[in-house]
């Protein structure tokens, strides 16, 4: 009985960390992963999220419904970000960075002058279940599912639809898509836009998790830059075993030796991968699959 009690708990951290990993990371993945922006706003669309979810809420909305309002915001917010200022800076990366980075600063700041340094949350429904002398959130688990979803409603979204087919060929050959009729300004903007929704997603499936401040962002940026650098630029195919990988080493190490030596391993991960595999793994299982 304890060892089955100790087998469940190993299973439920590896698969919470693998659940935040690939729910972080899925919006930070398509701007960056397929875009090439690199967006230090991730955060603040993820923070968007988590705020319009905790106020919707508490207004009365059931929580699956105020989550898809703060994916949808948060994806609005995003679109309207590219437009003004994001489409001029395309194939500048170092532009792009600054210019994110302030969006990030000024998002934190007017959220904390506009709505003050916290936020009343919303607590964590379903309640928990008891294994052994331990217990488990039954709504993590349910994350860990929206995790494995999430992935496969990309997948099918990126390779088994015609919007799919249009933005990975707008993505890869712009101007060939230009050439055939396409609006490839009108294409990064929606893409833009859905990673943005994606990030909201992320901040509105773990607000009832956390404490509602302007800065709850920064929680998420780490775990989604190292995963998205360790899967390369193929979220299809690097961004699960990427994923994988680091929440082994994270639950492995913080069951271990504690939460600190955990985030520990996720840097020395990513300097690992960078030395040896450049191209991430999914450059490495590209080769390997020839």
């Amino acid at each position: 009985m304890e060892l089955a009690a100790t087998l469940f708990s190993t299973a439920y951290q590896f698969g919470d960390a693998f659940a935040f990993l690939v729910i972080s990371c899925a919006g930070l993945a398509v701007i960056f992963g397929m875009m090439g922006v690199i967006n230090l706003a991730h955060g603040e669309f993820i923070m968007c999220g988590a705020y319009v979810t905790a106020a919707t809420a508490r207004a009365g909305l059931p929580l699956p419904l105020a989550i898809l309002c703060g994916a949808l915001v948060a994806g609005l917010v995003g679109m309207a970000l590219e437009r003004a200022v994001i489409r001029h800076l395309y194939h500048r990366p170092l532009d792009s960075i600054i210019a994110t980075w302030g969006v990030s600063l000024i998002a934190t700041q007017g959220v904390l002058i506009v709505l003050g340094s916290t936020m009343q949350g919303v607590g964590t429904p379903l309640g928990g279940v008891a294994v052994g002398d331990r217990s488990y959130s039954l709504y993590r688990l349910v994350l860990m599912g929206a995790a494995v979803a999430l992935l496969a409603g990309l997948y099918w979204l990126f390779y088994r639809t015609r919007f799919g087919v249009v933005a990975r060929a707008t993505i890869e050959r712009p101007q060939m898509a230009r050439a055939l009729g396409v609006d490839t300004r009108r294409v990064y903007g929606l893409t833009f836009g859905l990673g943005a929704a994606l990030a909201g997603l992320a901040g509105g499936l773990y607000a009832p998790t956390m404490t509602m401040v302007p800065t709850m962002g920064a929680t998420f940026m780490v775990e989604s830059f190292v995963t998205v650098v360790v899967g390369g630029a193929d979220i299809f195919v690097g961004a699960a075993p990427a994923a994988a990988i680091l929440a082994a080493i994270r639950a492995g190490l913080t069951a271990w030796y504690g939460q600190l030596f955990g985030q520990i391993g996720l840097l020395v991960a990513v300097i690992v991968v960078i030395r040896i595999l450049p191209g991430g793994l999914s450059a490495f299982i590209k080769r390997a699959r020839r």
